[in-house]
């Protein structure tokens, strides 16, 4: 029997949907991708501007991924923690908890980013990478027009409270694919539900994964969840289905 994966990119998330009935979705913006075939099953306003929250963070790992796929980056390779970096550890973010001086492994940099959703990783792997932030989201908003998001500027690593930080979600499901595509291996992290970090100074933080889909038993895989104050809740989801992809499909 064939797996089929979908990928679900719905921002403003407030569903009522019954799998036996048509769609019904309570969402200003939303589309529905079968990943094997790039069918796309159902789209509501997919062009329309959003502001994509932590889902920015799916681009800060593609291009921490591509330069590792290049050889450019390792996995074990070390950045020291910046006091700007740390900032957001102390300001009530999503947070690593990562302290000014640590030398943190670019695996867990990811892993902190990835699961945890920590926006002081998200600047610490940017400057690691970059020198800066800004010079960082420069090269994702580049990555991202090299993928054909039309719509979709970058103006920092972690997606919180810029103005010019924009997307659509036609361009986060192009954007997901492609991470899909090009790094089966690294695309692992997305699932795992839990990080433990050996934070200095203090007993280890176990903290679990943001995507509350993982925890229920329909065979989600990933990817990002996102909230802001502006905006509330946004979704990618990847989800894997047997059997025949339209009559398989669940989202939350």
């Amino acid at each position: 029997m064939i797996k089929f994966k979908f990928l679900t990119f719905i921002t403003f998330l407030l569903i009522s949907l019954n799998v036996n009935a048509a769609f019904d979705i309570n969402a200003r913006t939303a589309i529905l991708q079968d990943y094997l075939s790039g069918e796309i099953l159902y789209e509501k306003d997919p062009d329309k501007s959003i502001y994509p929250a932590s889902m920015t963070k799916i681009m800060t790992a593609i291009v921490a991924f591509d330069l590792i796929k290049s050889g450019d980056l390792n996995l074990t390779d070390k950045f020291i923690i910046s006091e700007n970096a740390w900032r957001l550890s102390s300001a009530g973010y999503s947070s690593m908890f990562i302290m000014v001086g640590d030398e943190v492994s670019v695996e867990n940099l990811l892993k902190g980013i990835i699961i945890a959703s920590g926006n002081d990783a998200c600047v610490a792997l940017a400057e690691g990478i970059a020198g800066t932030e800004k010079e960082f989201a420069i090269l994702m908003t580049s990555k991202a027009k090299e993928l054909g998001m039309e719509n979709t500027n970058f103006a920092n690593s972690s997606g919180i409270n810029n103005t010019e930080n924009v997307s659509t979600v036609r361009d986060i499901m192009i954007m997901s694919s492609y991470l899909i595509k090009e790094f089966p291996d690294e695309y692992k992290y997305f699932s795992e539900k839990e990080f433990t970090w050996e934070r200095t100074g203090g007993d280890p933080i176990t903290q679990g994964n943001r995507n509350p889909l993982l925890y229920k038993n329909f065979g989600v895989d990933g990817i990002k969840t996102g909230y802001l104050a502006v905006e509330r809740y946004s979704l990618a989801s990847s989800v894997y289905r047997n059997g025949n992809c339209k009559n398989h499909y669940t989202s939350w």
